[in-house]
C-alpha cells in the first residue's frame, strides 16, 4: 500500500468518523477492522445477504455511515484483525490474503469495548451469554436464541436486550436488574441531554409493562444449573455495593437462555502494549489512557477515540472521532492552530451534550464491590484457564500484590482472551487485598493483541522452504 499519514485501528462511530475527518483534511488514511463492513458494535452491519425486518434508529445511523464511507476515497482493510503494534508504529495484521504491514506516523485507536460479566455459579453454561452478545445475535444476526428468556444486569443495555426480545418474538421470564429505581431516577436530569435516547429508552420501557415483564430491581442472579431441557436461575436481593443479602434464593426460573452483564471495560489493548500513561476511573469503566481534550496519549503520534477511552456512548464516540482526526490534521500541518479552533469549537459543544447522558449511564453499569466479594470460592473466574476464585484467593493469600504477578501464579489472564473476561473480577478481587485498583495494578500489554493462528501468518510456507545451510568442512 502507498505511504499512509494516519492508520484508524477499529471502524465504529468512532474510527469512521476519525477517518472521514482526517481524509477531508488531506491526510492519507487507511481505516481497519476485524468486521467485513463499518459500524462497529452499536451500528453493526447484518451479514450479506440478511434481509431485516425494519430498520431502527441504530440500523439507520449504520447504513448512513457506510454510504459515507463508500462515497469517500479512504483506503480500508475490512475482515483484517491487528496483532501487533511496535514503537515505531509498524502495524501486523492478518486477513483473507495473509498477512500484511502498514506503517504511518500516526494512529488513533478506537477499539471500542469489552463486555463484562461478574462471574457466578453457572455463568459458563451453554445458554449463557452477555448482553452485548444477546445485542448482536438478536439485531444484526437476527436470531432468538430461545423462546423464554431471563435477562439481568445493569445499565441500558439491560431494557434494550428485553425490548430486543419481545420485538423478536420471544417472552421474558424477569428483568433482574442490580440497581434500584432511584438510582435511574437520577440519571434522568442527564440524560434530558438527550431527549431522543431518553424516548427510545421509554419506548423499552412501555414495551416490558405492555408485555407483563417483571422487574426485580436491586436483584442479581445467584446461580444458573442445567436442567434436561432449560435452566434454572435462581435470583435473590443485594445490597446497594450488589452483594447478597440472604443465603436464601429468592425466586427459581426456568427459561430456555439467560442474557446477563454488567457493564463494559475500554478497550486499552492498544495503549498499554506501546507504553501510554494510564489511570483507573471506576465511572468511566476501569482503566484508561490519559488523553488531552482531543484523544492525544502521552505517546506522541498515538490518539484514542471513542468508549476504549472511557465509557460515553456512540454519540460521544462520534464527536471524539471528529476531534481525533482534527488533531491529526493540526499535528500534520494540513491545519493551522485558528482553523482547528473554528472546526473543533461546535464538535466540543456537542460532544459536552453527548458526554452527559453518556457519563449517567457508565455510572449505572460501574462494577460494584459486593458483586465481586459475593463470588463463591468454587466458581470459574478465568473460563479459558479454569481458574477458580479459590486459587485466585490462595495466590493473594501467598502474596501475590499485583495483576501481573497474579497472571504468573495462576495462569488468569494468559488464554486466548488475554484477560478481556477474567480481568475485571480477578483485578476487583486482588484491590480487595491491596487496598484499591490502582494498588492492584494494570494488566501489561503484549502481543497477540488478538489471537491469530500460525497458519495465517505462515500462509503457505513449508519445511522445505526453509533455508538450510551447508554443511561446515569437517
Amino acid at each position: 500500500m502507498s505511504e499512509l499519514d494516519l492508520v484508524v485501528i477499529g471502524a465504529g462511530p468512532a474510527g469512521a468518523a476519525a477517518a472521514l475527518e482526517a481524509h477531508r483534511r488531506g491526510l492519507r488514511c487507511l481505516l481497519v477492522d476485524e468486521a467485513p463492513a463499518a459500524g462497529g458494535q452499536v451500528w453493526r452491519a447484518p451479514p450479506e445477504g440478511f434481509v431485516r425486518r425494519k430498520a431502527d434508529a441504530d440500523a439507520k445511523a449504520g447504513d448512513r455511515l457506510r454510504a459515507e464511507l463508500g462515497a469517500s476515497s479512504i483506503a480500508t482493510a475490512f475482515g483484517h484483525r491487528v496483532w501487533l503494534i511496535t514503537e515505531s508504529f509498524r502495524i501486523e495484521a492478518v486477513g483473507s490474503e495473509g498477512p500484511v504491514t502498514w506503517r504511518a506516523p500516526a494512529i488513533i485507536a478506537a477499539t471500542g469495548v469489552s463486555e463484562r460479566v461478574i462471574p457466578f455459579p453457572g455463568w459458563t453454561e451453554p445458554g449463557v451469554i452477555g448482553l452485548a452478545g444477546a445485542t448482536v445475535l438478536l439485531k444484526a444476526q437476527q436470531v432468538l436464541p430461545g423462546e423464554r428468556a431471563l435477562v439481568a444486569g445493569c445499565g441500558p443495555l439491560l431494557p434494550a436486550v428485553v425490548a430486543s426480545v419481545l420485538k423478536a418474538g420471544g417472552r421474558v421470564a424477569a428483568a433482574v436488574d442490580l440497581a434500584e429505581r432511584r438510582e435511574w431516577l437520577s440519571a434522568l436530569p442527564a440524560m434530558l441531554t438527550r431527549p431522543d435516547l431518553l424516548a427510545r429508552g421509554l419506548g423499552w420501557l412501555i414495551r416490558l409493562r405492555r408485555a407483563g415483564v417483571p422487574v426485580y430491581f436491586r436483584h442479581a442472579i445467584r446461580q444458573v444449573e442445567s436442567a434436561e431441557e432449560h435452566l434454572e436461575v435462581a435470583i435473590a436481593p443485594v445490597d446497594a455495593t450488589g452483594r447478597f443479602v440472604t443465603e436464601v434464593c429468592e425466586r427459581v426460573f426456568e427459561v430456555d437462555w439467560v442474557a446477563v452483564g454488567h457493564g463494559l471495560v475500554p478497550g486499552t489493548e492498544i495503549t498499554r502494549l506501546l507504553g501510554a500513561e494510564h489511570r483507573y476511573h471506576a465511572e468511566r469503566g476501569g482503566w484508561v489512557a490519559v488523553l488531552d481534550e482531543t484523544g492525544r496519549t502521552s505517546v506522541p503520534g498515538l490518539l484514542v477515540a471513542g468508549d476504549g477511552g472511557g465509557i460515553r456512548g456512540a454519540a460521544a464516540a462520534v464527536e471524539q472521532g471528529r476531534l481525533a482526526g482534527l488533531a491529526t490534521a493540526l499535528d500534520q500541518g494540513r491545519l493551522d492552530r485558528d482553523g482547528f479552533e473554528r472546526e473543533a469549537k461546535p464538535i466540543r459543544r456537542r460532544l459536552r451534550r453527548a458526554e452527559r447522558f453518556g457519563q449517567a449511564s457508565a455510572r449505572l453499569m460501574a462494577v460494584r464491590a459486593g458483586q465481586v466479594l459475593s463470588i463463591p470460592e468454587e466458581t470459574i473466574v478465568c473460563r479459558c484457564e479454569d481458574v477458580t476464585r479459590a486459587e485466585i484467593t490462595a495466590a493473594i493469600g501467598a502474596g501475590a500484590a499485583e495483576v501481573n504477578q497474579l497472571k504468573g501464579w495462576t495462569r488468569c489472564g494468559m488464554g486466548p482472551c488475554q484477560g478481556r473476561m477474567c480481568g475485571e473480577a480477578a483485578a476487583s478481587l486482588l484491590a480487595v487485598a491491596s487496598g484499591s485498583r490502582d494498588a492492584a495494578g494494570i494488566w501489561t500489554g503484549r502481543a497477540p493483541l488478538r489471537p491469530v493462528a500460525l497458519d495465517d501468518l505462515l500462509g503457505d510456507y513449508s519445511y522445505g522452504d526453509i533455508p538450510l545451510p551447508k554443511a561446515a568442512p569437517l
